[in-house]
């Protein structure tokens, strides 16, 4: 189910992540979503330390759209594994897929897109993906073919 994710993280479900209905929270997918976009960001070079960027110190980026289709619902106790893509690589723009998979299901459970835009923050715009990172992200992805690259 995750054979196409370059990047795979693995996360216990907590107590503490159920609500009042007895299951995982709306809100905690979006916590595994920030996590799984995260690893695939470092993976791809976006974030590193400065001394290793691929990009100026000026250039980062920030979070412009979250969408998250439900499946099932996810209870305590379990573990999850969620993967992150590339989808799509625009102008100034990154889209992440990601697919979230219950081991005790053994059932995807929920799937999300994270739209990130490349921000000059200097100047306060958005800017072009830089050349570089396009080329990390297509080692990363390997020949698996992305929309814009």
């Amino acid at each position: 189910m995750l054979s196409e994710f370059p990047v795979i993280i693995e996360l216990p479900v907590q107590w503490g992540d159920q609500d009042a209905l007895g299951h995982v929270n709306n809100v905690v997918f979006f916590r595994w979503w920030e996590s799984s976009r995260v690893a695939w960001c470092e993976e791809a070079g976006l974030i590193r330390r400065r001394a290793e960027s691929l990009l100026p110190a000026s250039i980062g980026s920030v979070l412009a759209s979250m969408q998250c289709d439900f499946r099932r619902q996810l209870v305590y106790p379990d573990r999850i594994r969620i993967g992150a893509r590339a989808g799509r690589i625009g102008n100034s723009s990154l889209r992440i897929e990601h697919r979230l998979v219950s081991e005790s299901l053994g059932a995807i459970a929920a799937e999300a897109v994270s739209t990130i835009v490349m921000f000059d923050f200097a100047a306060q715009q958005p800017v072009r993906v830089p050349d570089e990172l396009r080329q990390a992200i297509q080692q990363l992805e390997g020949d698996r073919p992305i929309d814009g690259l």
